[in-house]
């Protein structure tokens, strides 16, 4: 593959607008360009999980996997009718939530987005997937959007879910429970 980006600036967005895979133009505050948007910042958010110490690799190689996956995603909204994203990823999806979360003990309490520092990067990028799915979301009320995308985030969005968890407990921080019954501030 040749050089594909010899400027990284255009000028071409000045006015408001981006272009889009297939050539077409739209304003940078469109719903697709949310969508797409908010999965590379997913994106980024689940390497910033990758960045922290104590990642197992086979839950670093499942990231790096979904990366991929998240890369080919944004370029399936960024390409109207485009189609990348496959039942087989969700599938895969979901064969490794079953995996993880059967080593898991049953939640009995809702648990705060913390426990250790890749667990609670984890939370953040579920966060931001769920963010991405609503926009994709909305989307798809106005324009065509494969449902397999919209599936693709919700599965992902559980797998991180389920992952945070595997790491609060990997590096002995452990998951932090919300207490109902709690001191509220100054008393």
């Amino acid at each position: 593959m040749g050089h594909r980006l010899s400027r990284i600036y255009t000028r071409t967005g000045d006015d408001g607008s981006t272009g889009l895979g297939d050539g077409s133009r739209t304003g940078k505050d469109s719903l697709r360009v949310n969508a797409y948007g908010t999965v590379d910042e997913a994106n980024s958010a689940i390497g910033v999980v990758l960045a922290a110490a104590g990642v197992p690799a086979d839950i670093a190689r499942l990231l790096t996997t979904v990366q991929h996956q998240l890369f080919d995603l944004g370029g399936e909204l960024c390409i109207p009718g485009h189609a990348l994203v496959q039942q087989a990823d969700i599938d895969a999806l979901e064969q490794q939530l079953d995996h993880y979360n059967e080593q898991l003990p049953p939640l009995k309490d809702f648990i705060l987005p913390a426990g250790g520092e890749a667990a609670a990067r984890c939370h953040l990028a579920r966060t931001i997937v769920r963010r991405a799915e609503r926009e994709t979301v909305a989307l798809s009320r106005v324009e065509p959007v494969r449902a397999e995308a919209v599936r693709y985030l919700n599965r992902l969005s559980d797998l991180l879910f389920v992952l945070a968890r595997v790491l609060a407990r990997g590096d002995g921080q452990g998951e932090v429970l919300w207490q109902r019954e709690r001191r509220h501030l100054g008393g």
